[in-house]
């Protein structure tokens, strides 16, 4: 039995649905037919420039290399011109009556030039750019062709998205090269014309005009100011002059393509202030080159100041991404981690991997490795500033540090992330001052393992707070954190280099005991012991006034100022972080917790004989209720301070009773 014979058939093509969709479904956004109309005349300049670069004759060597775009409305036609390297009448055939075959790919294929991510032309590594800076694609053009642009060979029919019919006149830059005219209204037929004498005068001397018929529909691509907004938008940074209606439009240069050495602060600075549209100067620029893992370059600035205005713009960050100098996204969020999204700047990469309309990313594994690149260069340009001048730094985390808090979560570059924090502590004399984890460490006292902090809305509140007592009496720095995001990022980091970070309320007795004191004060006198249980029967008394509001009162040995303070029964977390999680899920209720007692302390002492000599005497109870309401008015939980005051009103006029008799006033 012999096997069927297998007959093989290419596939068909229905050139005008083709040219349908291409026109219609392609592109989303029609303004896009100029950006790569304006790209094709910047290839074709490229190739000239290449040519002219080997030596070979070319026709009208003295003409400038530019793009012009002229409008004739009366007669609604628009014109692209360029004085590049021209198309003879079979490339004219072969490049526009054949979809998807791409000019300049075959060029780049003749001349031997790759365009593969790692092995292709290279957009701003000159050779020899051992430093990793930014070089200048000026300099590397005219040997390797790098900024050409175009790959798939159907940006050109993109065109007849605003166009009823589109004529083409080109002369080849070949020495006594003759004009040619195509022309097609993309219905699926052209034709191919030489221009005769008549006409040759009106056909350019060298390169190529093309001249769309606009549709009444697309009338706004006959204004200056619209044609203008494009071009700034899209091709802003091409490296040929864009001339609208006699005007150059690109005038600003791209300068990560330039040498970092040949660029002057002063040019940085106006770059900054194109991008961000800030009056001022940058804080930092980071001006970068790289080969590996990915090739791009990039133009980073880190602005003096938060962007932000009344909370207003927060979705409003990202880096520009370009490709061979054209705008593919604006603001693109896989560059950068959100914790520095007030970097501002320009990522240009040489090969990505775009759908056919160039206008989004057909993947995002290149986009990763370049973001990873890119947010490690960010940091490592921090970490240097920390470490050359503390002064700007400090300027730098005033108008950064809350968002660059976020970075906790970043756990590739937990390190670098922690070094960069900064921290108003107990070691300074104001709110002002700031200290690293490093800085910390380094003033640590001996045995000293663990970074210790504490929450507060201000310092003046963390400095009263009845849990540093103890550190201040031992000496101990401790952290202050003002944002409710600070405790996320100690917890989330969990310990730095040797130490642990933990929160003061955590603090072991065991373990602070063991560090000699070093602030001398007039201790109490310590309790009789024939006195221990009659405390006890106070605290069991306390307990009972306050019923289910505590879970224990218990003796305190972190407080040494003052009287009491509430701690968490379990420990588990602490009480700004407690309050902060019931907030967030709108939980009102008042937490059970620990009411600790300073047994040293006079008003504890005072209560003690006033328990023993009546146990029902109204004081205790006044005491009690008026000590647990200021440790929670302390704890941010007293909602009603009516009661706390009143009873305060009545001690008070109670206490100046006895205190004018003892006074004998």
């Amino acid at each position: 039995m012999t096997a069927a014979a297998h007959e093989t058939h290419e596939f068909r093509t229905e050139v005008q649905k083709l040219l349908h969709i291409i026109t219609h479904s392609l592109y989303t956004n029609r303004e896009i037919f100029l950006r790569e109309l304006v790209s094709n005349a910047s290839d074709a300049l490229d190739k000239l420039r290449f040519f002219q670069s080997r030596g070979d004759a070319v026709a009208n060597p003295d003409l400038p290399l530019d793009i012009t775009i002229t409008v004739d409305k009366d007669a609604r036609i628009l014109r692209i011109a360029d004085t590049g390297v021209g198309m003879t009448r079979q490339e004219l055939i072969d490049n526009l009556g054949t979809i998807a075959r791409s000019g300049s790919e075959r060029f780049m294929a003749e001349h031997g030039m790759g365009q593969g991510l790692n092995g292709g032309a290279k957009a701003g590594a000159a050779a020899g750019d051992a430093d990793g800076e930014a070089a200048s694609s000026t300099s590397a053009a005219p040997t390797d062709a790098a900024s050409i642009i175009g790959r798939f060979g159907v940006g050109f029919y993109s065109v007849f998205m605003v166009a009823d019919t589109v004529k083409v006149t080109s002369r080849s830059c070949q020495p006594g090269a003759t004009a040619h005219v195509w022309e097609s209204d993309g219905s699926g037929s052209f034709s191919v014309a030489e221009v005769d004498g008549a006409s040759d005068a009106a056909a350019p001397a060298r390169g190529t005009i093309i001249e769309a018929h606009i549709k009444e529909d697309a009338s706004e691509f006959l204004e200056r100011h619209r044609l203008e907004a494009i071009v700034r938008t899209h091709s802003n940074f091409l490296p040929f002059p864009i001339m609208v209606e006699g005007e150059r439009v690109n005038t600003t240069p791209a300068l990560w393509r330039e040498p970092k050495f040949t660029v002057t602060a002063q040019q940085y600075e106006d770059f900054y202030k194109y991008l961000t549209f800030d009056s001022g100067a940058p804080l930092e620029t980071i001006h970068v080159s790289v080969d590996a893992p990915v090739q791009f370059t990039a133009l980073m600035f880190v602005p003096p100041h938060g962007q932000e205005l009344f909370g207003m713009g927060r979705d409003r960050w990202g880096l520009d991404l370009y490709v061979r100098r054209v705008l593919i996204q604006r603001e693109n969020k896989d560059l950068l981690p959100e914790y520095l999204s007030f970097v501002k700047g320009v990522v240009d990469t040489e090969d990505l991997p775009l759908n056919i309309s160039r206008e989004t990313l057909q993947e995002n594994v290149v986009i990763r490795k370049i973001g990873q690149t890119v947010t490690k260069q960010v940091l490592g340009h921090l970490e240097k500033l920390a470490a050359s001048d503390a002064d700007k730094y400090a300027e730098f985390w005033r108008g950064h540090g809350k968002v660059f808090k976020l970075g906790h979560t970043d756990w590739a570059n937990r390190e670098k992330f922690a070094g960069l924090l900064r921290c108003n502590t107990s070691h300074h004399d104001d709110a002002k001052g700031l200290s690293s984890l490093d800085d910390y460490i380094g003033r640590a006292r001996e045995g000293q393992k663990d970074i210790w902090y504490i929450s507060a809305p201000n310092r003046e509140a963390a400095r009263l707070n009845p849990h540093l007592e103890i550190f201040r009496k031992k000496g101990l720095e401790v952290l202050f954190l003002y944002e409710p995001i600070d405790e996320f990022v100690m917890d989330a980091l969990g310990n730095y280099k040797d130490f642990a970070l933990k929160a003061v309320e955590h603090a072991d007795a065991a373990t602070l005991d063991a560090f000699p004191t070093v602030e001398e004060r007039k201790e109490a006198e310590p309790l009789a012991e024939s006195d221990a249980p009659a405390f006890d029967a106070l605290l069991a008394r306390m307990k009972d006034l306050l019923g289910d509001k505590v879970t224990e009162v218990r003796v305190s040995h972190r407080l040494s100022d003052s009287p009491a303070c509430l701690v968490s029964p379990d420990g588990s977390v602490t009480s700004s972080m407690e309050k902060l999680l019931k907030v967030m899920q709108r939980d009102e209720s008042i937490p059970k917790k620990v009411l600790e007692v300073n047994r040293d302390h006079p008003i504890l002492r005072n209560l003690l004989r006033i328990h023993k000599a009546d146990p029902a005497d109204p004081m205790v109870e006044s005491a009690t209720l008026q000590l647990f309401e200021a440790s929670l008015l302390l704890e941010g939980y007293l909602a009603d301070p009516h009661a706390l005051v009143g009873r305060l009103y009545g001690l008070l006029e109670q206490a100046g009773g006895w205190y004018a008799e003892v006074k004998k006033l």
